[in-house]
């Protein structure tokens, strides 16, 4: 692993450091923490990372269902389902040549929580479905480019550098679709304060090394 020097110090990166979490509406930047995580628990963070796609698609799929009405949205919800799909596939087959065996793991509550911040009413309901849905995948394409930089397994760090454009795509896609169910200033709104209650979430940190502890 690259690490971050002696005993991994606190992370001095700041979003200022880095315009990349500012294109993702991200509030935080992932502390080194997580980094160790990922040290000590590769196989862990492999498995869920398959988990993550597969529920990705899962999520998109049920919004299409949800406002089966938007042409639009259904059409971008149907680009995201085959693609999250296409990457749980890919990640399935890294975990073959590398011997690991897919299994069922217990999830981290970064999904749970984040889902609880979801207003009841639409059209309050839609917008945050699906900026929480963008804020997901902003946080996941976050990660793999750190994986990128911090890995020196070659195979994992470019396997993971391959992702962070059509992660990244799948955030846009994610806050375009919100714009049709708000205005422009209502959906930046809540998409920052939905951002800076993730960011709160991803500090606190999980126990479980996951994608998103």
């Amino acid at each position: 692993m690259k690490p971050a020097g002696p005993g991994f110090p606190a992370s001095t990166r700041t979003l200022q450091d880095d315009p990349r979490e500012t294109m993702l509406n991200l509030q935080s930047t992932t502390s080194d923490r997580w980094l160790r995580q990922v040290d000590e628990n590769l196989e862990e963070i492999l498995i869920d990372h398959a988990h993550c796609e597969n529920k990705a698609a899962r999520a998109a799929l049920n919004l299409l269902v949800a406002y089966v009405e938007n042409d639009a949205l259904c059409r971008a919800m149907s680009s995201i389902v085959i693609e999250e799909l296409e990457h749980f596939h890919l990640v399935r087959e890294l975990l073959d040549r590398r011997g690991i065996r897919f299994r069922r793991i217990r999830q981290s509550n970064y999904g749970a929580q984040l889902a609880a911040l979801i207003r009841k009413r639409e059209p309050g309901r839609a917008v945050d479905r699906l900026l929480v849905a963008g804020l997901i995948e902003a946080r996941s394409c976050e990660r793999f480019d750190l994986l990128r930089e911090h890995l020196d397994d070659v195979e994992l760090a470019d396997f993971y550098g391959s992702l962070f454009e059509s992660e990244a795509s799948h955030h846009a896609t994610y806050v375009r679709c919100a714009r049709d169910f708000a205005r422009d200033e209502e959906v930046n709104q809540r998409l920052h304060e939905l951002a800076c209650l993730e960011a709160r979430i991803i500090e606190a940190g999980d126990p479980l090394p996951r994608m998103h502890s």
